[in-house]
């Protein structure tokens, strides 16, 4: 039997071991995933913190509960290590790790490098690897391929490499990793056959495409798209603004178009793992290429503007109770980049905080997913608890994530003055509140 007819057998018959490089927000649900689909799952992170935690049934990932990875790692379906050596006796590798911007806006590669060349040393005849870190067109065939296949493996008969986008969305119930269609693009034919045996045993449906560098544009096209037309709808927040109208009037009524039209609506900035961060890998690829994205800078210029334009709505609604940003109290209702997560990656509350201390305000923040954050510096902040008495001594709150467990009712009722820029309140619900 040939290792493409091997593997296949191993997958049908969950037979296969199955490694997870990188154990975060990505890794982690994967791993249980496969876990539960039947396969013997080893993770790999250099976090002992996180190694600890998973083989003690423990859960830092939200959207896996203890009780199920407990259950996984009490029957010996998942564990987790350290040690890349223990890689040798899977039989296929995903890698899962982080893939941020440097501040000089080019891709951060070190980690995927670094994943690479550490299952170099392990990789052996019969084995599938998938890159499923967010990165750019290209990447699978320029960094994976020279160190896993090497002179000595021949893609398609030895070793089989594919590159699979990760479509995970933190928070979200509806949509987990078993029900949301994974995109395989393999480097052949025999590549792509073997990835999809693989996910097709855990993941409902797999949607195959002709290359990685396919997959990879397929990633960066569904956020470059979310990034563009959250830029543009910010744009036309601003634009309302200037003409005296209601733009949450404007979306809800253009909503109602049954074609040729998908409602998406404005916010302080844009924050998360994906969505500020991955159209810049396109941008950053094609510019080796001669080519300026130009829906991407501007998109990203404009998105990187909002906390400038809330610190504006700020200070002018101060100004009309007579009051200054500096010495003023200031209490702002959510960090995290989205509603009912604790992520805080690249979140504009962060911003609007650091310009808000910048101008002298006495700014604090409530939030029941984040205990803590960083600002500029490397200056703390601590969540402060919510109450009535929170509210009514702020000079202004600012509702910058709509978090559910909030008690929106209380914060309407004993705020004297509310920036709100997640439309919790529409307009016309109070004199002292005012929209983005």
């Amino acid at each position: 039997m040939n290792h493409q007819d091997e593997l296949l057998a191993k997958f049908t018959a969950r037979a296969a071991q199955i490694g997870i490089v990188g154990l975060g927000y990505v890794g982690l649900p994967l791993a249980v995933e496969f876990a539960e689909a039947g396969f013997t799952v080893l993770g790999v992170d250099v976090a002992a913190e996180k190694v600890a935690q998973v083989n003690a049934g423990r859960s830092y990932i939200a959207d896996v509960a203890d009780a199920r990875l407990a259950d996984l790692v009490a029957a010996g379906r998942l564990r987790a290590t350290s040690n890349y050596n223990e890689l040798r006796a899977v039989d296929a590798i995903s890698i899962c790790v982080p893939t941020p911007l440097r501040k000089t806006g080019d891709p951060d590669m070190s980690y995927i490098n670094q994943a690479a060349q550490s299952i170099a040393q392990v990789r052996r005849p019969g084995m599938l690897i998938v890159l499923e870190s967010t990165t750019y067109p290209g990447t699978t065939e320029e960094i994976i391929v020279p160190r896993i296949a090497g002179d000595d493996l021949t893609l398609g008969e030895d070793v089989f490499i594919a590159f699979s986008p990760e479509r995970i969305d933190p928070g979200n119930r509806d949509f987990t990793v078993r029900n949301t269609p994974k995109v395989v693009g393999g480097m052949t034919a025999a590549c792509n056959q073997v990835a999809q045996a693989l996910y097709a045993a855990a993941v409902e449906r797999v949607v195959l495409v002709s290359s990685p560098t396919a997959a990879e544009m397929v990633k960066l096209l569904e956020n470059t798209f979310r990034a563009v037309n959250i830029g543009l709808v910010n744009e036309m927040a601003l634009m309302c603004d200037k003409l005296g109208i209601d733009v949450w009037e404007v979306i809800q009524a253009a909503a109602s178009k049954p074609f040729g039209y998908m409602p998406f609506y404005p916010g302080p900035g844009l924050g998360g793992h994906c969505i500020p961060v991955d159209p810049h890998y396109l941008s950053w690829k094609l510019k080796t290429l001669n080519y300026n994205a130009r829906f991407i800078e501007l998109a990203s210029e404009i998105n990187t503007s909002m906390p400038y334009y809330v610190l504006d709505k700020i200070t002018a609604a101060l100004n009309n109770q007579e009051r200054s940003v500096r010495g003023s109290r200031i209490v702002v209702l959510g960090v995290a980049y989205k509603r009912d997560v604790g992520d805080v990656r690249e979140s504009p509350a962060l911003d609007i905080l650091s310009l808000l201390r910048q101008r002298g305000a006495d700014a604090c923040y409530h939030d029941p997913h984040v205990p803590q954050v960083r600002l500029e510096n490397d200056f703390p902040l601590r969540s402060q608890p919510f109450c009535n008495e929170l509210l009514r001594a702020a000079h202004c709150v600012v509702i910058v994530t709509d978090h559910s467990a909030t008690d929106w009712k209380a914060v309407r009722r004993y705020s004297r003055l509310i920036v709100d820029t997640r439309h919790v309140f529409p307009n016309g619900d109070g004199s002292h509140i005012i929209s983005l």
